[in-house]
């Protein structure tokens, strides 16, 4: 029992600091401006990451594919932590600090908008796939925790979570992507661009 009202207490206690914190609630509006802007511009979302937040690009990229709350039309985006032949492949052959960046560079395009998710904020794959975004003039947001690492230095918005602990992250980082999905759909509904 005591475990699991601590645990609680404590996703509380971020949450309280995650509305409390202007800067994450800036970052918040801005990756969702960007985002909006790149896909009335023709351009898509591509989203990547590990392990759990590699689940949490599959989920964002159906929910602006299929729908959020409304029905709508698709929005373009695509998780690149879904292909097994090509992550396996990169991995083998080069290495896995390589899955995201080759795919950006066959798929990406000046306009586009990169995601990552590393809620350690070190993800050397997430690392070289935001390089070679910048190479290519591609927008990037970083979604992390507290403790800002390399990645930041090659992301145009950071989002840092007020916690180190990666469940806790985690929590954070799927309330701050549906919201992100919610503003978006929003966004194209209300303007009826579809």
């Amino acid at each position: 029992m005591h475990i699991i009202k601590e645990r609680i207490h404590t996703t509380i206690q971020n949450l309280q600091k995650l509305f409390s914190d202007d800067d994450i609630i800036n970052h918040i509006s801005e990756s969702t401006q960007l985002i909006i802007s790149a896909i009335k511009s023709g351009n898509k979302l591509m989203i990547c990451g590990n392990g759990g937040s590699a689940a949490d690009a599959q989920h964002m990229a159906g929910e602006f594919v299929c729908r959020f709350y409304k029905d709508r039309e698709p929005l373009p985006a695509i998780a690149l932590t879904t292909d097994t032949s090509i992550l396996t492949a990169v991995s083998n052959d080069y290495s896995y600090d390589h899955v995201f960046s080759r795919q950006v560079k066959v798929i990406g395009r000046k306009g586009d908008v990169l995601l990552g998710i590393s809620t350690s904020g070190s993800s050397k794959n997430v690392l070289e796939a935001f390089k070679t975004a910048r190479q290519m003039e591609i927008k990037t947001i970083l979604l992390t925790g507290q403790t800002e690492k390399e990645i930041a230095q090659f992301s145009d918005i950071v989002i840092k979570t007020p916690s180190t602990d990666t469940p806790r992250i985690q929590e954070m980082h799927i309330l701050i992507e549906h919201i992100i999905c919610e503003l978006v759909e929003e966004a194209f509904i209300k303007q009826k661009i579809f």
